[in-house]
This record gives structure tokens, C-alpha cells and sequence, in this order.
């Protein structure tokens, strides 16, 4: 299928996960995919996968794609894959932010000190049994934004150029429920913990997305936010937890994605969207007729 053909994509975070299968996905409609992450060589049998294993299923597929290292808290990383990107296969019409940076905090131990004593912010002092928040110290935190926040907001601006000079493009910003979570309270169970960081900067890329849609309609450039409607058991995932009873394919994901990379901005912008929502339709606003 070629209903991409012509257009160039970057996806971020792409050596696994939903990074892996959204760029295998847009090269087989015919997109050339510039596939951007640290990884390298494998330092963790529970992370498998490198950006050049990736571009290698993309070749061996028949499609097209070129492996660029990149590490998205270095600001002259996010300029250069960029830059590589749009040397290698032309200006990119499309832009995939995946990658994300997860520091989840311990969850509460019944009977351990509510809060520490005398903690000394500068350097913490967070200890084992402590609620998840307290145990995340802040450069961690601040570390989540760092990827998964601002420099998908340079990425997106680094971009926007070709896209107005092309009269278009497709922004689809990976999201999650967590975004939303723990919700509003008081809260009866406690047992799972809570992702100050990881939710936090998935809740800010969501508004960026609307913030970024809004600024860019007049110039036929779709932004959305893409979230799995159901949890997806990437090896990310898979390495702090299980348990999960119903999943959803990651491949699935990676379809929805492709059909947001052809959506229609006067249609289809600035929203926040589950993927199974996108693969049914049922995003597409009601019209009479």
C-alpha cells in the first residue's frame, strides 16, 4: 500500500515498542521513516531492539528507512536528527513524538513514615517504603519533561517549516492514560502507586498538542495526541509490570497512527484520541447527512 508514498517521517523512541511498530507501519504505506532513538547496541536482555534492527525490518520489508542516533535531552541531538533526517530522505511531512522517559516512584508500604523528616530538598533523602511522589527525586522528574515534552516541542517547531512549505503535514503525539491518573480523590486503594512524571508530561504534550493545532490549522497541518485505549505490553511496559488482563497489539496501535498521519486537519485536529477510536472512525466529528 502506498497511501504515504512521497511523504518522510520521523519516529522517535523507535528501536521498540510502539516506536518499532508505528515505523514499521508508515513504511509499509510508503513513507521513508527516519528511525531515532539512543539505542544503539542492547544493554538489557529486557529491552530488546536498536534503531538499526528496526531499519533493517523496514528494508526487509521493501521499505525505506535510515537509522539515526539521537538523545533528546541534548538540544544540538534534537537539531541534528532533524537536520540528518531531511538530508537522507527530503522534508519530513510527518512527525511521530514517542519517545518517554519512565522513573516510577514506590509505591507505599503500610506502617512506613508517611513523609520524610528534615529531608533536604537539594538532594533528597527519600528512603524505600515512602510514597511513590516523595521517592521520586526531582531530576528524575524533570527528566520525563525533558523527553517527553520539550523536545517534542522543538522537534515540532524544527519541522513545521517543511510542513507549510509542503501546504501540509501530520503531528501525532504518543499519549497515554496516565496522563489522567490518579484522578481526583480521595483515593480508597493506594496499592499501584502513581506517576508524577511520566503522567505529568504525557498531560502537558496533550495540551502542547491542542496549544500546537490551534496555531498551525491555517496551515493544513493536523496535531493530535494518540493513546492506547488499552494497555499494550511493549517491552517498556513489560519491564516494570504484567499484569494485565485485556492488551491490545502493538502492531493494532501502529495502524491507528498511519490513519492519523492521513487525516484531514479542517476535520480531524487538537484532539486527544484512544486508538481503537480511530481505527472504528467513530473520532470523526457528527455531520448531518
Amino acid at each position: 500500500m502506498t497511501r504515504l508514498a512521497g511523504r518522510s517521517a520521523i519516529v522517535t523512541g523507535g528501536s521498540r515498542g510502539l516506536g518499532r511498530a508505528i515505523a514499521l507501519a508508515l513504511a509499509a504505506e510508503g513513507a521513508a521513516v527516519a528511525v531515532a532513538g539512543r539505542t544503539e547496541q542492547v544493554w538489557d536482555d529486557r529491552l530488546p531492539g536498536t534503531i538499526g534492527e528496526t531499519v533493517a525490518d523496514v528494508e526487509a520489508a521493501g521499505g525505506r528507512a535510515v537509522a539515526v542516533r539521537a538523545d533528546l535531552t541534548d538540544r544540538d541531538d534534537v537539531a541534528r536528527l532533524v537536520d540528518e533526517a531531511r538530508d537522507a530522505l527530503g522534508p519530513i511531512t510527518i512527525l511521530v513524538d514517542n519517545a518517554a522517559f519512565t522513573a516510577p516512584g514506590r509505591p507505599p508500604v503500610p506502617g512506613a513514615e508517611p513523609r520524610p523528616k528534615a529531608a533536604k530538598p537539594a538532594t533528597g533523602g527519600a528512603k524505600p517504603g515512602w510514597p511513590g511522589f516523595v521517592s521520586t527525586p526531582l531530576q528524575a522528574f524533570r527528566r520525563h519533561f525533558d523527553i517527553g515534552v520539550f523536545a517534542a516541542y522543538e522537534l515540532m517547531q524544527l519541522v513545521c517549516p517543511d510542513m507549510i512549505d509542503a501546504g501540509g503535514g501530520s503531528i501525532i503525539n504518543i499519549t497515554s492514560i496516565a496522563s489522567r491518573m490518579p484522578g481526583d480523590g480521595p483515593y480508597a486503594d493506594r496499592s499501584g502507586g502513581v506517576l508524577p512524571g511520566y503522567g505529568g508530561s504525557k498531560a502537558a504534550l496533550e495540551h502542547l498538542t491542542q496549544c500546537a493545532a490551534f496555531d498551525l490549522t491555517d496551515h493544513n497541518i493536523a496535531v493530535n495526541a494518540l493513546s492506547p485505549s488499552k494497555p499494550i505490553l511493549t517491552p517498556g511496559l513489560a519491564y516494570y509490570a504484567r499484569e494485565f488482563v485485556d492488551t491490545a497489539p502493538a502492531d493494532e496501535f501502529a495502524r491507528a497512527a498511519v490513519e492519523l498521519a492521513l487525516v484531514d486537519p479542517a476535520v480531524v485536529t487538537g484532539r486527544t484520541i484512544g486508538h481503537l477510536q480511530v481505527l472504528d472512525g467513530t473520532f470523526r466529528p457528527f455531520t448531518l447527512g
